[in-house]
């Protein structure tokens, strides 16, 4: 907290932030074990989250209460997932190489799998606004390079109606990916840069002037979930929280390599973590006196 507060008093900002989370409070509890690898944490507006067992090839849901059950099997190597507006709900792919979106009735409709005629690396994580246009991130990790079609990484923008826009060629793989509140700013992780890098987006879903926002992150970048203030919650070496503006807040240890997180519960104010073979649910306190 004292490390927070330095920095943001160097950069001549006011943290905000800061002061609304109290995060000598914070209440760790695992949801479930067991799974093989879990990724793409993503809550349901209808109360449930979904998540990925990616080696297992297995989407899996878990309601409150209850212990976790399949969703999906043979799922094609799930990652990252989201939901829309609507509830229709967007996976990434990494076996079929392809972006899929679930219908409240059960149909999947293949959104997104070549760029040019060429099949896309392995689209890894993605985030959907509030007027459903969905962007997401195509790196590739291990075995997915030995496949590649394409010659770069790419971040991709799929508007509701109209062809897919490329947003960029990132020299590192690009990994987690991100909204601001206001939809006006889209952020994207870079693993192999350890850093974050923003956009801004206008009235159309267009995105332009790259930046970078974030670097030297401490550890290797994964996941990031933004929270209803604007603040950046970065998936490293623990859980590394960063303001708007890219000054660092404060950082959550984790005992476990964690991969992703979203925030969830009706009100909001619980990060699930998949974490290796698990499932942790972060309870976040706000100061008393706010």
């Amino acid at each position: 907290m004292i490390r927070a507060l330095q920095t943001c008093l160097a950069a001549g900002v006011l943290c905000v932030a800061l002061h609304a989370q109290d995060f000598s409070k914070l209440s760790m509890q695992m949801v479930s074990k067991g799974f093989t690898f879990t990724e793409g944490p993503a809550w349901s507006k209808d109360g449930f989250l979904i998540f990925s067992d990616t080696p297992a090839d297995k989407l899996m849901k878990w309601v409150p209460g209850h212990e976790p059950e399949v969703f999906r099997e043979e799922a094609h190597g799930p990652s990252g997932n989201a939901f829309d507006s609507q509830g229709r709900l967007y996976t990434c792919e990494t076996h079929s190489r392809r972006v899929t979106r679930t219908e409240k009735d059960g149909r999947i409709e293949v959104l997104a799998e070549r760029w040019e005629g060429k099949r896309l690396n392995a689209p890894n994580d993605l985030v959907v606004s509030r007027n459903d246009h969905v962007y997401f991130t195509d790196p590739a990790f291990g075995e997915q390079s030995d496949h590649r079609e394409l010659d770069f990484y790419g971040v991709y923008h799929i508007p509701p109606k109209g062809p897919m826009k490329l947003v960029s060629k990132p020299i590192g793989r690009p990994n987690g990916i991100a909204l601001s509140p206001n939809g006006r700013d889209l952020y994207v992780v870079n693993t192999d840069e350890r850093s974050v890098r923003a956009y801004d987006v206008d009235h159309a879903g267009d995105t332009s002037n790259e930046r970078m926002l974030i670097s030297g992150i401490d550890g290797v970048p994964n996941g990031l979930r933004v929270d209803e203030k604007g603040d950046l919650w970065i998936v490293a070496n623990g859980i590394a929280v960063y303001g708007a503006d890219g000054h660092w807040i404060h950082t959550i240890e984790m005992h476990e390599r964690a991969s992703n997180c979203a925030f969830g519960d009706a009100d909001g104010k619980s990060l699930y973590i998949t974490a290796r073979g698990a499932v942790y649910r972060l309870r976040l306190e706000p100061k008393a006196d706010q």
